[in-house]
């Protein structure tokens, strides 16, 4: 990933050097295990625990191998000298790279869960503040009934839970790794060495393998962090919207010095927002290559490995640098609450056309005529925004003036069926079934 979107934490897990690092903790793990079947001496086995690699050599062997693998080793047995022999006993490349992915899934899978948990944390804190703030609730783009900013963000703390517990998920699965040598069987190095270089390094263990870890575990892997990028790209879409001239509600921060426009001094554009909807783009364009790494040739063939290169360190990379973003947006967060109530009186009350029809239903009308009454009046309303921002109780006025409406609702009675209380009185069940009360 470039150094725009990159944070330096996760930067280093990624890595080369740590990469390189991990490959060399499995192997000499495994020599740990041998020793603990009597194959390796313990006098060899204290020398091997200071085994290392020198990465100009490994670079240097390489250009004549064309095997990142292979150069590893030689560079160690180079240094090692006859105890080298026992490095890599009984095991494929494989064996060492994907136990060693696990390693950094499993590493820069905690970086991301603690990011989302901050990002959370904010976002639980933004809705109990504006558990009240009330707004325009709108479906396709047009305002539709009252709801609270604090609902909103509710909402998207229940969406973000579920994002954590898909990703805490397809960590686990992925974060698993094979000691079973070149097709999986075993047949030259036993399970329990398997099973005890895994549990030394704090992953699971593929209960069967082929020379591989089956690509399926990396797939929901890359789909659970695309998730949580298409739930970013969702809530940050909502802030552009609400962030328009035509609404202007919400805005992302805006520092001191900041610039929106090279042409336009006026501007405050959404840039951070539009930011994260582009790269969740990206995010899921990386769930696609995964999907289609999980098809191999029989026991494998390394078809997954050069996209793996990219997508698995540039998609942990990515939603790392996006979970920052959106908790600096978040709990910078600037809400206009005045701009909020004039947006909700802006269609003159048609945002109670729902009640209207509901009351007259109780008062005997036909489901359809009553919906034919309401709806008339409320398209006479529409019409006055012609002339800009309606202004006034517009709805009211044309039903109280409308004689088959007053027929079975008085102007006293439609008055008091616009009331913004009516919708609110179940906001705090959300809150409590969160847990957010």
């Amino acid at each position: 990933m470039i150094e725009r979107y990159t944070l330096p934490e996760m930067a280093a897990i990624w890595s080369d050097r740590h990469k390189t690092d991990t490959w060399l903790r499995v192997e000499l793990l495994v020599c740990e295990g041998w020793a603990r079947q009597g194959v390796i001496p313990a006098e060899a086995l204290a020398k091997i625990r200071q085994a290392s690699y020198d990465a100009e050599r490994m670079r240097e062997i390489e250009r004549e191998t064309h095997h990142d693998v292979i150069s590893f080793l030689r560079s160690i047995q180079e240094r090692l000298g006859p105890e080298g022999r026992f490095i890599h006993l009984g095991l494929t490349s494989s064996d060492v790279l994907d136990t060693a992915l696990a390693v950094q899934i499993k590493e820069a899978g905690a970086l991301l869960l603690a990011s989302l948990d901050r990002l959370l944390a904010t976002v639980e804190q933004q809705a109990r503040a504006h558990k009240q703030t009330v707004m325009v609730g709108r479906t396709h783009g047009i305002h539709a009934e009252p709801l609270t900013f604090g609902l909103k963000l509710a909402l998207w703390v229940d969406e973000l839970r579920r994002a954590r517990r898909r990703l805490e998920a397809a960590l686990t699965e992925a974060a698993v790794g094979k000691i079973s040598g070149a097709v999986g069987t075993h047949a030259t190095i036993p399970p329990q060495i398997e099973e005890f270089v895994c549990s030394e390094l704090g992953i699971g263990v593929a209960p069967v393998s082929s020379q591989i870890v089956t690509r399926d575990r990396h797939a929901q892997l890359m789909t659970a962090l695309a998730l949580v990028g298409a739930c970013l790209e969702q809530m940050a879409q909502e802030i552009r919207h609400l962030q328009r001239t035509e609404v202007g509600e919400v805005f992302e921060p805006f520092a001191s010095g900041q610039q929106g426009s090279s042409a336009m001094p006026h501007k405050r554009n959404p840039e951070l927002c539009e930011r994260l909807c582009g790269l969740a783009r990206v995010l899921r364009g990386f769930a696609v290559t995964a999907l289609e790494n999980v098809a191999l040739w029989h026991e494998r063939d390394i078809s997954h490995s050069s996209t793996e290169r990219i997508i698995l360190p540039d998609a942990f990379t990515l939603l790392h640098y996006m979970l920052h973003i959106f908790g600096q947006v978040m709990a910078g967060l600037e809400v206009d609450t005045r701009r909020m109530q004039a947006n909700l009186q802006m269609t003159g009350g048609l945002i109670f056309s729902q009640r209207v029809l509901l009351a007259l239903i109780e008062k005997g009308v036909g489901r359809q005529e009553a919906y034919k009454m309401v709806q008339r009046n409320a398209q006479r309303v529409w019409r006055l925004a012609s002339d800009g921002p309606i202004r006034g109780p517009a709805l009211l006025e044309a039903l109280s003036s409308d004689s088959e409406v007053t027929r079975y609702l008085s102007p006293e009675e439609l008055q008091q069926l616009m009331q913004i209380d009516y919708y609110l009185p179940y906001i705090d069940t959300a809150f409590q079934r969160l847990g957010l009360s």
